[in-house]
């Protein structure tokens, strides 16, 4: 099989592999994070509301989208959300949404599901006297979730949080199917192009394992780095 393995083509391509495709899938990957963080953390804040409604609905959409298939999720967001807007709207036409601008509101709301899931572990991981004594100090619920208890979940919770992340960053590459030129989508060109898909997929799969693998090592080494001592 590898008697007629030809290097050239990734010593050729190597530029638009990273520069295009890396560099998207990247993108993707941070913004869709930071994103589903912040929605995440919201989620998290209604699970665990006094509020009767709020933790309801919470668990609903968290409990609907981790029961949907990312792909599928994927589908829906760019076929189906141009014309429910336009019934929306009422306008004459569906709405034009962009393959990135539907992979990214796909990915931040499927991701959020999760993130918020961490936030909420973390959350509940803070002593409640941490919560008591931000009371006694006369602050507020929102400035005790914002200077007292939401700092230290995020401690805890980084690591998993950045594991996360890479799940995310592996997922991306489910953006193929809209034809979008992220890594693997940027391989499979190239594959199809020049006729070699059994040098473009081994590459990409070395590449996919080398990111992650040494994102995890840092991952771990930064979790015995930020281990709180009780």
């Amino acid at each position: 099989m590898f008697s007629n393995f030809d290097f050239s083509v990734i010593l050729n391509s190597w530029r638009y592999l990273f520069f295009d495709g890396m560099a998207f899938t990247l993108t993707l990957t941070a913004l869709a994070a930071v994103g589903g963080v912040v929605l995440g953390t919201l989620i998290a804040m209604m699970r665990l509301s006094s509020v009767p409604v709020l933790p309801q609905i919470a668990k609903v959409y968290v409990n609907f989208m981790r029961s949907l298939p990312l792909v599928l999720v994927i589908f829906w967001f760019y076929f189906l959300v141009p014309y429910i807007g336009q019934w929306i709207i009422g306008a004459e036409r569906p709405i034009q949404v962009g393959a990135f601008s539907s992979s990214l509101i796909t990915f931040t709301l499927f991701e959020a599901a999760y993130f918020s899931e961490i936030m909420r572990a973390g959350i509940q991981s803070i002593p409640k006297g941490q919560g008591a004594a931000a009371s006694a100090l006369g602050l507020t619920y929102w400035q005790s979730m914002g200077s007292v208890i939401l700092p230290q979940a995020f401690r805890n919770m980084l690591p998993v949080l950045l594991t996360q992340t890479i799940v995310l960053f592996q997922d991306t590459s489910l953006v193929y199917v809209l034809s979008i030129t992220d890594f693997l989508g940027a391989a499979s060109k190239i594959a199809q192009r020049d006729g070699r898909l059994v040098e473009m997929y081994l590459f990409a799969a070395v590449v996919y394992f080398a990111v992650c693998f040494i994102a995890s090592l840092l991952v771990r080494r930064l979790q015995r780095r930020v281990a709180i001592i009780r």
